[in-house]
């Protein structure tokens, strides 16, 4: 015969019902006693705590918030590229602000892929989430401004809103790949090549304006056979620096708009070198673990992506302290007007 344990584990989770049963109570009356109610007796409440650990019973927090009108504890954070250890990162900064007011935070990835996001952030919406923290996939945000109108607060990180009013926090992409550009103009590079996320990416756009301004601000213009865009993994990004790098005319320095792009085009480069062939320079936006170990010379845009979901958090975190509740229209004081948070980069050196 099976204890109450191990018949559990077997066939399925215990319910409160059968924590009352084992106890000798009514369902209520062990309610009262998980909700810590003092009324209760003594006895009656080592009871009940006995049964339940017996049976090894864990209340449903969210089925129980949700029966009080309360949100489900949780925060929806939505991501591009789990590979990206930039959202490692993040999600980390994310979750040690959301912990101290009690919410968890549930990671989902959508691979770039519009669709895929629309599906999670209607998902994350039926589950009854707090609120979203989203790093969005493209240009196309109305399944965000959807989220926003049923009472969901969403905050965007790395992109700003597009055609709905949120709060955001970007990092300064134009300043950072204009610095690392005209670093590399400073050292006498007049061939650049630029290595680039997909052009529907408002990252990547910005980072090539930056990289656009470096070089007119020194008289130079963009060539657009020294630019290739919509690299999203390391490999495609050795690919697409080598293409560049067997040009007549190659490029004598590379600029990277991540660090996805980053370490394809040092692998290129040092396939390159390994041939014996010419030194190339190389500049990329976001600093990476393991950077100062290439061997290669290597500047790099570098801020703080733990401070970024900080940020991401603080602001949803003030949302939700705000209102009483997602889903609610009655709320403690009026709704302050979105926030815009800039992170600030800085240019590291490597390998010099």
């Amino acid at each position: 015969m099976l204890d109450g344990t191990e018949q559990y584990r077997k066939g399925g989770q215990p319910t409160l019902r059968d924590v009352a049963e084992r106890a000798g109570v009514s369902a209520m009356t062990a309610s009262r006693v998980l909700r810590d109610d003092p009324q209760v007796l003594p006895a009656t409440r080592e009871r009940v705590r006995a049964a339940a650990t017996a049976l090894g019973y864990r209340p449903n927090e969210v089925a129980r918030s949700l029966r009080l009108g309360r949100g489900s504890g949780l925060v929806g954070l939505v991501v591009t590229n789990l590979a990206n250890p930039f959202y490692s990162r993040l999600a980390l900064g994310v979750d040690s602000v959301v912990v101290k007011d009690g919410l968890k935070t549930v990671i989902g990835n959508t691979g770039q892929d519009l669709d895929a996001e629309r599906d999670l952030v209607a998902d994350l919406v039926a589950r009854r989430v707090d609120g979203i923290i989203a790093v969005p996939a493209g240009a196309d945000q109305r399944h965000l401004a959807a989220a926003v109108a049923e009472g969901v607060p969403v905050v965007l990180a790395s992109r700003p809103p597009e055609g709905f009013a949120a709060d955001c926090v970007l990092v300064d992409d134009f300043g950072g790949a204009r610095a690392a550009t005209a670093r590399l103009v400073e050292r006498g590079h007049r061939r650049i090549g630029f290595l680039g996320s997909p052009p529907a990416v408002y990252t990547g756009t910005e980072r090539l304006r930056g990289h656009a301004a470096a070089l007119a601000a020194a008289g130079l213009a963009v060539d657009d056979r020294l630019v290739r865009q919509g690299q999203t993994a390391p490999d495609e990004a050795a690919r697409a620096a080598a293409g560049l790098l067997a040009l007549r005319d190659p490029p004598t320095a590379l600029f990277c708009s991540n660090n996805r792009n980053t370490i394809g085009a040092f692998r290129a480069i040092r396939a390159l070198r390994a041939r014996g062939g010419a030194d190339i320079a190389l500049a990329g936006f976001d600093d990476f673990e393991l950077a100062d170990a290439l061997g290669l010379p290597l500047t790099l845009v570098a801020y703080d992506s733990d401070e970024l979901g900080r940020a991401a958090a603080r602001l949803l975190t003030a949302r939700l302290n705000t209102a009483t509740g997602p889903g609610t229209a009655t709320r403690r004081s009026p709704m302050p007007p979105p926030r815009q948070i800039v992170v600030p980069t800085s240019l590291v050196e490597y390998g010099e």
